[in-house]
Order: structure tokens, then C-alpha cells, then sequence
């Protein structure tokens, strides 16, 4: 399993950081290399120190935008567990400039390991320019010459999700994931009588916008591989039928299946071409393929069995998915052309809704067991198990891009018991509720935004 590699409590390492354009981001940050590291144990987690001093505004329009932007670098930082933002009440020295000498010995007194510091400007046209950059304190510079994003003022918060996903990523050498949306199931009304609506946000509960009305019911929602359409299951006819939604124009339509059989648990191909799903017709559900193009149906699985929640690999040949087939739900893979099956979990209890890590090397599921639900990851061969968590009901794992989080639904027990998101690292730390402004469930992660 990866693990955050290098010094828990030292800053040996430092920070390395070049010119870089908002277009050029996701390539140059992956290339880049020498960050400071932490490293993760099975131990406690030392949270580094960390100072992210308000953004210096250089332009009367650009005062608004300063502040806003540091205290979300900060927020991202520190909602991963792995840092500790040093308040600043305890600073010594302020930054007046961006351009200013850094008084390391001032930080150093504070015990401030990194350092980020930046400047935001607003031209006539409207468009906003964010420069900045990361110092490693205990070796008194940073390396380059910073970098510069740029974009429109209302894209001020991508902006600042950018800055902290380089930041993190140089620290860490994890990849980057606050630039990201999620998509889930918005829910209100008492649990006897809920109403449920497609609703989308960015990674961290801000920009809330709703996908459908709450006139019928909707389930599982699935971003494609683009993050520009989503699958999902309604209920708006009676029976559940897969829809399909583009995300920017807000339409939707139903995907081509027999109308008297009900379908449901639909998710993309990795190439986004082709679909996935479940079947039931009578006691019997299996998995299908569709090519969205030419709506072309391929038949996966023939079993008396129920079959359900498939997910692929990365690269598309192969499918895990749950079943009942050995008399108890049980996860199993299978080529994505369909075929044989092998069985993946052993452990005690039932395993369902399984989801195939971005990077490949892990499997998250929703194992019930000794009555509790638990979400949980493993090797792709079913090995090294691992339960994150345990709760009345967990659910529905969902993986941040970077393959290191992965969000769910938990919901309390009662009558008057709620669903809301939570996240949870892979080692099983940092345990965190989402914002939400109402009860919520199904999440599914997009890809980092283009």
C-alpha cells in the first residue's frame, strides 16, 4: 500500500516549486520533485506546522479575494490531518509584501516548518492573478521562483483549491484532490417520507447546486471519467430506470433498456464510452454493458443469482462486483467482457458495493458484520483487508481522485436518524463529517476538475 514516505518531524527537505500556468497545472505539478515530506506510521501523526498569512492584495479589487484565498489554502491543508495551521496570534513577523525578505529566524521562533505566502491582483478586464510561494523554513529559502495562477474572479475558490493541491502534493507526494467536485443524494423530509434530489459541490461542501427536483426518487449517482455527465437511477416512472445527466446544461435522458425490466447501479467505463449496470427481472438481477453510442447491450453475467454494484479497473479490463451466488454477498471480479468469476472476500460478514481505487491497487467496500457496518478497503486479490470504520450504517464508499480518501454515507440510528457524508483517509485516520445543508447520501467523487 503507498504511504507517505520521508521525516515526520524535521524540515530537511524542502520545498521545490517553479513558474506555473493555471493551464499547465496537472502535468507540471506531477513532474515536480524534492517536496518536504511527512511521513505516515501506524503511530500518532505529528500534524506539521504550517503559516498561510493573509495573501497580500495589490489592487483595490483584489482586497476581497486576498484573505478568501488564504484561509481556503489553510482550510484544505488542515482538513487532511496532516498539518496544523499556527495561528496568526502567534506570528512575530507579518508579511508587508510579497516581495519581502522572509525573517526565517521569526517563523523558526514559532516553530513554523512551512511557509506560504502569496499576492492577489484584479485587472480592468475582470481577471484575477494569484502568485505565491512555499518556503521551507528550517533550510531558510525556498527553491524557483514561485508560481502564478490566473483565471476569473468568480473561479476564485479552484484557484486557491490549486495552491493547496501543490502545496500538498510537494509535501506529501500524494496526488491532488481539493480541486474536485461531488456529486450525491440531497435529502429532506422524515425518514418515513424522504424526498430526494441529484444535488453537486465542490470537494469541501462550498458552490451547492442542485441537479433535479425532489418530485421522484434518485439513487447512486456516478460521475463519468470527464466529470461532465452523471449516471443515475430514478424512480420517476414507478420502477427504477437509468438516467443519464449533463452536468454543465442540466438535461437528462433515459438510457435505452428494456422498459419492462427495472435497472439500476449504473457506472462509466473508464473511457466513458460505455455503461454498466444491473438488470432485474423477476427474483433474477444480473450485469449488463452498454455502448452509449450505439446503445449496443452485451450480457455479463447468467447466474440465478443477484449481481450488482460493478466498478472497474482503471484501465477497463476488469469489473468487481457484488453477488449472492455463494449464498451469503460476497465481492467477486471478473473480466469486463464478462465470463468467470473469482471470489474476493473471505472475512466474516456480507461485502457489497465495491469501488476500485483511481490508482488500481485498492478495493473499497461496505462490509456488515457482528452488527455493524464498517467501510473498508483490500488488495484487488482480497488481501490485506482493512476496516476504516464502524458505525449503525456506513455505505457506499466513494474514492477522492488521488486514490488517499475515500468519502461515505453514515446514518444514525432512530426514527428521527439522518444521512450525512464523511470522509476517512486509508490508514483509517482523520475521520470528518461534510458540510451539508440538509441530510445526504450516495456520494460519488468527480476526477480533478480540467
Amino acid at each position: 500500500m503507498t504511504r507517505f514516505s520521508g521525516l515526520a518531524k524535521t524540515c530537511a527537505a524542502t520545498f521545490l516549486v517553479g513558474l506555473l500556468s493555471l493551464g499547465a497545472f496537472t502535468s507540471a505539478a506531477a513532474q515536480d520533485t524534492g517536496p518536504l515530506r511527512i511521513d505516515i506510521t501506524q503511530g500518532v501523526i505529528e500534524p506539521l506546522p504550517v503559516a498561510v498569512p493573509d495573501f497580500i492584495a495589490q489592487s483595490a479589487q483584489a482586497a476581497e479575494f486576498a484573505k478568501q484565498i488564504s484561509d481556503v489554502i489553510a482550510a484544505d491543508l488542515v482538513g487532511t490531518g496532516l498539518f496544523r495551521e499556527v495561528p496568526e496570534s502567534a506570528y512575530i513577523s507579518n508579511v508587508t509584501s510579497f516581495d519581502s525578505p522572509v525573517q526565517y529566524a521569526d517563523w523558526k521562533a514559532i516553530n513554523v516548518q512551512g511557509l506560504v505566502t502569496g499576492a492577489v491582483s484584479v485587472d480592468a478586464a475582470g481577471n484575477l492573478s494569484v502568485k505565491f510561494r512555499v518556503f521551507d523554513v528550517f533550510s531558510d529559502g525556498p527553491l524557483g521562483e514561485g508560481l502564478q495562477l490566473g483565471g476569473s474572479t468568480s473561479s476564485w475558490r479552484r484557484i486557491a483549491h490549486k495552491v493547496a493541491d501543490v502545496v500538498y502534493s510537494r509535501i506529501t507526494g500524494e496526488g491532488a484532490y481539493f480541486d474536485s467536485r461531488v456529486v450525491f443524494v440531497s435529502e429532506s423530509g422524515s425518514k418515513q417520507a424522504r424526498k430526494k434530489r441529484l444535488a453537486v459541490m465542490d470537494y469541501d461542501g462550498a458552490n451547492l447546486q442542485y441537479l433535479t427536483d425532489d418530485a421522484s426518487i434518485v439513487l447512486a449517482p456516478r460521475f463519468s471519467p470527464t466529470g461532465d455527465r452523471v449516471l443515475y437511477t430514478s424512480y420517476e416512472s414507478g420502477f427504477p430506470q437509468i438516467m443519464m445527466l449533463d452536468v454543465g446544461t442540466v438535461t437528462r435522458r433515459q438510457l435505452p433498456v428494456p422498459t419492462e425490466s427495472m435497472s439500476f447501479a449504473p457506472r462509466f467505463s473508464p473511457d466513458g464510452n460505455s455503461v454498466v449496470y444491473s438488470v432485474s427481472t423477476g427474483a433474477n438481477t444480473d450485469l449488463y454493458r452498454m455502448d452509449i453510442a450505439s446503445g449496443q447491450v452485451a450480457r455479463l453475467t447468467n447466474t440465478p443469482a443477484i449481481e450488482t454494484a460493478p466498478s472497474f479497473s482503471p484501465d477497463g479490463s476488469k469489473i468487481v462486483f457484488e453477488s449472492d451466488r455463494s449464498g451469503t454477498q460476497q465481492l467477486y471480479m471478473m473480466s469486463a467482457s464478462g465470463g468467470d468469476a473469482q471470489r474476493i472476500s473471505f472475512g466474516d460478514g456480507r461485502y457489497g458495493t465495491p469501488v476500485w481505487s483511481p490508482r488500481g491497487d485498492l478495493i473499497a467496500f461496505t462490509k456488515q458484520a457482528n452488527g455493524r457496518f464498517h467501510i473498508g478497503v483490500m488488495r484487488t486479490d482480497g488481501s490485506e483487508e482493512r476496516l476504516l470504520t464502524a458505525s449503525f450504517l456506513d455505505e457506499g464508499p466513494t474514492w477522492a481522485p488521488n486514490g488517499r480518501v475515500v468519502m461515505f454515507t453514515r446514518e444514525t440510528q432512530g426514527a428521527s436518524g439522518e444521512s450525512a457524508l464523511y470522509s476517512v483517509d486509508i490508514s483509517g485516520r482523520n475521520l470528518r463529517r461534510l458540510p451539508t445543508n440538509s441530510g445526504a447520501s450516495d456520494p460519488a467523487w468527480s476526477p480533478l476538475l480540467k
